[in-house]
C-alpha cells in the first residue's frame, strides 16, 4: 500500500503536470489562431488585387486599346467588373468616366481610376 503522503505527493505532481500541460497548449491554441486570420485576411487581400488586376487588364484591353466604340456587352461586362470589387472609390470614378460628355473629361477620368486601382494595389 502507498503511504498517504507518496499518495498526496503523486496527485499534486499529476495535477501540476496537467495545469502546465493545459497552459502550453492553450498558448499554442491561441497563437496559432493569431496567424490563421493573419493568413486569412492576407488571403482576402490577395483576391482584392487580384480582382483590380483583372478589372485594370480588361479596361486596358477592351477601351484604351479599342479600335471601335466599346459594345454594350463590354461596357456591363466592365460595369459588373467594378461593382465586384466593393469599392466604393473606384466606383464612384468609374461612374465619373461613364458620365463624363466631353473627351478631355473621359481622359481625366482614366488617369484618375488608373491611379485609383494601382493605388488598390500597392496597399
Amino acid at each position: 500500500m502507498i503511504e498517504p503522503k507518496m499518495e498526496r505527493i503523486a496527485i499534486i505532481i499529476i495535477i501540476g503536470s496537467l495545469v502546465i500541460g493545459n497552459v502550453f497548449f492553450g498558448f499554442n491554441y491561441f497563437t496559432l489562431s493569431r496567424e490563421i486570420g493573419g493568413v486569412k485576411s492576407g488571403q482576402s487581400k490577395v483576391e482584392t488585387n487580384e480582382k483590380i488586376i483583372n478589372f485594370t487588364s480588361m479596361f486596358i484591353e477592351k477601351v484604351l486599346q479599342a479600335d471601335t466604340e466599346v459594345d454594350f456587352e463590354t461596357r456591363l461586362t466592365l460595369e459588373n467588373a467594378v461593382r465586384d470589387l466593393k469599392d466604393a472609390e473606384v466606383m464612384a470614378e468609374w461612374q465619373n468616366f461613364t458620365g463624363s460628355g466631353a473627351e478631355a473629361d473621359a481622359q481625366n477620368s482614366v488617369k484618375k481610376l488608373l491611379g485609383i486601382l494601382i493605388g488598390k494595389i500597392q496597399k
